[in-house]
């Protein structure tokens, strides 16, 4: 069985009970790693699967959980099903890319972490957090009254022509 499957199994295998105490591991080791990789301020991090593991003390199967969160926020995105033990893997990561799907994510833990101070500054930071919130607005278009002229150039009144019906 794949790492990325044993991922996928892991996470959809938790109950109510089971869930709390997978989410501490799961969070706990993902905010060591993010606060690893900002510290050093080097979008690329690089090496075998199993050298990452090591070098941020991680479960596979956590790492592998890492990997599936990180990947939208690469430069180009891993295949993760193919992802072994052995495989060489280069995250050539998007800073503004990863903060806003960290906020995306709601993953306050993550954007707030102290280490961003160094990559991004703090108008770059408002500026994504205002992006956010505008790709998230709804907009929806003003209907006509009811005795305005109808849009689709009729010339009738709105309510005898295409609002009929409403």
């Amino acid at each position: 069985m794949s790492l990325f499957s044993q991922w996928e199994e892991l996470i959809n295998g938790q109950t109510d009970e089971t869930f709390e105490e997978f989410w501490k591991l799961y969070a706990g080791t993902e905010q060591k790693i993010y606060k690893s990789i900002l510290a050093e301020k080097n979008p690329v991090v690089s090496g075998t699967f199993q050298e990452l593991v090591d070098r941020y003390e991680a479960d596979p199967v956590i790492f592998m959980g890492f990997l599936d969160g990180i990947n939208t926020s690469l430069e180009s995105e891993l295949d993760l099903a193919e992802v072994k033990e052995d495989t060489a893997i280069t995250l050539n990561i998007v800073w503004e890319k990863l903060f806003f799907n960290m906020l995306k994510a709601k993953a306050e833990y993550l954007y707030t972490l102290e280490e961003w101070a160094g990559i991004l500054s703090e108008e770059e930071q408002i500026a994504i957090v205002k992006d956010f919130k505008r790709s998230g607005t709804v907009r929806k278009e003003k209907e006509p009254g009811r005795n305005d002229p109808c849009p689709c150039g009729s010339g009738k009144k709105y309510k005898k022509c295409c609002g009929a019906n409403k």
